[in-house]
């Protein structure tokens, strides 16, 4: 237990008393649910794990005991809140690289930069100048040249050439309900990323391995002599899971 502040006997008492409550609200839209992706549910669902964990934490504060309840992280999508005929949508993309080859990636960058010398670049945070001789030298540099000269689909598809290993991605396609003005959301691009305006998202993580693994061991050695099919798309239907060739493990989400 912590040195904070205990809770009371009272106050875990009535987180037992909120778990119970909800357990029976839980049940109750379960057995009145209109559909397969009833709201009510959801919110029933999101309600008791809510207050289970709430619960689990004050026990474990106050008697240094836990629940046998694991509390499932939240893998869906929230409730749709978007117009139901979008007039306009967004594609909001993010993806983790690690730099793993500097030398490579420099290597690259200036091979880039000897081609067109006068480029501008910015050699240091603030620090503009020529590209010659410079971006060989510093990794900032060399992003800003390699993230210029190719599009970012590209380098995804070419990531190990300039010494860039993939992270998470995510794509977002989310609805609107008109095209925005030009220039309108530049200066705070990612404030407007609601997952309630979510049509579906792609994310692609090795986190998602943990998934495979117990299904993908059976099958490890089938096929002709040990030759893997790392060349074949596998796709299910849609709202399962997906695996892209020589992209790692990957989820998709639809409505």
């Amino acid at each position: 237990m912590s040195d904070a502040a205990q809770p009371t006997a009272a106050e875990v008492r009535a987180a037992a008393e909120a778990v119970k409550a909800a357990l029976d609200r839980h049940l109750d839209a379960v057995e009145r649910r209109s559909g397969e992706d009833d709201p009510a549910v959801y919110a029933a669902f999101n309600e008791l794990a809510a207050t289970a964990e709430a619960y689990d934490e004050l026990l474990y504060d106050s008697y240094d005991e836990v629940t046998p309840f694991e509390i499932p992280g939240d893998d869906t999508l929230p409730a749709y809140a978007g117009p139901d005929e979008p007039s306009a949508l967004s594609v909001l993309i993010r993806r983790d690289y690690a730099v793993v080859e500097p030398q490579r990636l420099l290597s690259q960058a200036q091979r880039v930069a000897d081609l067109d010398p006068d480029v501008d670049v910015e050699t240091e945070p603030g620090t503009h100048g020529g590209a010659e001789g410079l971006v060989g030298r510093s990794v900032h540099a060399a992003l800003g040249v390699l993230f210029g000269e190719y599009e970012p689909d590209e380098i995804a598809s070419r990531h190990k050439e300039f010494g860039l290993e993939e992270g998470d991605s995510t794509l977002w396609v989310s609805a609107a309900e008109e095209p925005s003005e030009p220039g309108e959301w530049l200066s705070t691009p990612f404030e407007q990323a609601d997952p309630q305006r979510v049509i579906c998202r792609f994310d692609v993580s090795a986190v998602f391995d943990e998934d495979e693994d117990g299904e993908d061991g059976d099958d490890e050695d089938e096929g002709d002599d040990g030759e893997d099919d790392g060349d074949e798309l596998d796709v299910e239907d849609a709202g399962g899971d997906e695996e892209r060739a020589g992209n790692g493990p990957s989820r998709v989400r639809r409505r």
